[in-house]
């Protein structure tokens, strides 16, 4: 019987330890995640928020709202198409943008640009022709866009003069084929959906007020004539060649002036 009252103060004494290990462990627990008489998640927000205000304060200070761009440059062409094309330059070039703040903007915009291909030769489209003469080509794209611009702080100070930028653009294009030499014919139009992609570089001439910018992009089109046989090489007399297809991609320049809010 003593044994049995032994071995029952001992459980006793046991679980009361137990109780206090768990209470001790409870009370650090707390004092941890209480620092002064704070809490730490409310003062990681508070931090975040406050951090948060800071940035948008200095970026309604030294940051730009809207640019405007106006300028030209160069359109050329890959494959086919860029054989078959005589580039006329200069491309016109209109854009606004909007600044979500130091690195991110939003842009819309329109490009023009006009190209020449002469045909002196027969070809399968046109039989009976002996030469269809020059067909005059307008693209008029309209785009909206992202634009990153890349954080220079830790790189050196040219780099960081230049502004140097990512860009991504989806387009339409709208295209009119104008056979001038050849009052008879239809002027074909068509249009595509078109993306670019590029880089650019914006020097400040007078910071917060006005840029030189440069861009390179390079776009994938699909143009409604890009598969067209019409301009292939004719089995006729007197064909000395001919376009199997307009396939090609588009790179282009742009040099602008931007005047910024």
């Amino acid at each position: 019987m003593i044994k049995f009252f032994l071995l029952i103060n001992l459980l006793l004494f046991s679980f009361n330890s137990i109780g206090q290990s768990n209470d001790q462990i409870m009370q650090e627990l707390d004092d941890d995640t209480s620092m002064s008489g704070g809490d730490i998640f409310s003062d990681f927000n508070e931090d975040l928020e406050s951090s948060q205000v800071l940035e948008d304060e200095r970026f309604y200070r030294y940051g730009r709202f809207f640019s405007v761009n106006v300028g030209g440059g160069l359109t050329t062409f890959s494959g086919n198409r860029g054989r078959a094309y005589v580039d006329n330059p200069p491309t016109f070039h209109l854009s606004v943008n909007y600044f979500i703040d130091f690195q991110k903007a939003i842009l819309l915009g329109v490009e023009y640009s006009k190209h020449t291909m002469i045909l002196d030769t027969v070809v399968s489209g046109y039989p009976g022709q002996k030469q269809i003469g020059a067909v005059v080509t307008d693209m008029t794209r309209v785009f909206t866009g992202f634009k990153y611009y890349i954080d220079t702080t830790d790189l050196g100070t040219a780099i960081t003069y230049s502004n140097p930028y990512v860009i991504g653009r989806l387009e339409y294009w709208y295209q009119t084929n104008d056979f001038i030499d050849k009052e008879n014919f239809d002027i074909q139009k068509g249009g595509g959906i078109g993306t670019g992609i590029g880089f650019g570089f914006e020097f400040p001439i007078e910071l917060k007020a006005s840029y030189l910018d440069v861009e390179f992009l390079y776009h994938v089109v699909n143009f409604f004539d890009k598969y067209t046989q019409d301009y292939r090489q004719s089995t006729e007399a007197g064909s000395t060649y001919g376009y199997n297809d307009l396939t090609g991609n588009v790179m282009s320049v742009m040099v602008t002036y931007n005047f910024t809010w």
